[in-house]
């Protein structure tokens, strides 16, 4: 596994550990729809009676910017696609839902160190986001 694969996986796992501490009951890791959709949801957990999809984005440095910069328009829309996939494919219809995002600090040298990662979650971190204003009838809206 390549450095940067194993410090996402790293974070990602410090970031279901803390949303487990947070009271979050986690029901799928890198969750990906079995049809044409790309892309995966880290990670799908109810908080009481919502339906939270989150994206996990661990950094070492800014050199490639704060984790939640990361989560741009493209990517949001990319996570609303994969979130109706989720609900359809449930059958979760009439469930309030929301979009999460976990950031997670490692230190450069997390995987020889023992030092705990600093995290911090952004509940309702952005909107349900439609393909195109044109595309907007028959849009679920969270």
């Amino acid at each position: 596994m390549k450095l940067r694969q194993q410090r996402g996986q790293t974070g990602e796992d410090a970031a279901v550990d803390y949303l487990k501490a947070q009271g979050y009951r986690v029901v799928a890791r890198n969750w990906r729809p079995g049809n044409s959709l790309r892309g995966e949801v880290d990670c799908i957990a109810w908080q009481g009676q919502t339906l939270c999809f989150i994206e996990v984005k661990t950094r070492t440095s800014l050199e490639r910017g704060w984790p939640q910069e990361a989560v741009n328009l493209t990517k949001q829309r990319q996570l609303s696609r994969l979130a109706n996939a989720y609900v359809s494919s449930q059958q979760l219809d009439d469930v309030p839902c929301r979009f999460d995002v976990v950031e997670v600090w490692l230190t450069p040298d997390r995987a020889d160190s023992k030092a705990a990662p600093r995290i911090a979650l952004r509940e309702n971190a952005f909107d349900y986001r439609e393909r195109s204003p044109r595309r907007s009838q028959g849009a679920r809206i969270f």
